[in-house]
């Protein structure tokens, strides 16, 4: 082997590790959340009694398909590649139902450990773990708020009065972080999707 292939050897042993440690884990360092759009939604339309939907809210289940396919903030593609809800109780199923035809279509699974009060939990997990950089998160609505600022949002500059209205559905909150997981932008967008939304 003549000098020069030495040397092309060395330095290709050199490069190569270099470059696998810039491909940097932020859930090491609690940053979890770099490079990270979290979206939140409410479930869908709930009858007066029961656990599920009601028609209006399956319909609103099902046209998530193909919204949440093409969603696009600022003209960029946000399509999730990891979805929570709210885990099932007695009275409620309605979150995981919200998104279950999205996950069926899109073959992602459910993640829903953490109950709905479980905000502080949910969003030191997103900033502990690994997961994709677009998060939808279905929840019940008396708790986005507290959700937002466990994020590190601030829900009373996005939700007027700082309460969910109950008779309001179509909203996506969009929450954008930096490389250092910082929120960097947090907006709310209208769906527009459903007849009822205002």
């Amino acid at each position: 082997m003549n000098r020069f292939a030495c040397l092309a050897m060395f330095f290709s042993i050199l490069i190569v590790p270099t470059m696998a440690s810039a491909k940097h884990d932020h859930s090491a360092d609690g940053n979890g959340l770099a490079d990270t759009t979290v979206m939140i939604i409410r479930h869908a339309e709930k009858p007066d009694k029961g656990s599920g939907l009601t028609p209006a809210g399956e319909a609103r289940a099902r046209a998530y398909v193909d919204y949440f396919e093409h969603f696009t903030v600022d003209g960029q593609p946000m399509t999730p590649n990891v979805l929570f809800a709210a885990a099932d109780s007695k009275s409620s199923m309605r979150p995981r139902l919200t998104i279950e035809p999205l996950s069926q279509a899109m073959s992602l699974p459910i993640d829903s450990r953490f109950a709905d009060k479980q905000t502080k939990e949910i969003a030191d997990a997103l900033r502990a773990t690994a997961h994709g950089n677009r998060v939808l998160i279905a929840w019940h609505h008396g708790e986005i708020p507290r959700l937002i600022d466990d994020l590190g949002g601030d829900s009373a500059s996005l939700i007027p009065g700082d309460k969910w209205p109950s008779e309001v559905f179509g909203w996506v909150v969009v929450l954008r972080y930096d490389h250092h997981g910082q929120l960097v932008n947090a907006q709310v967008i209208h769906e527009h999707l459903m007849p009822d939304d205002n």
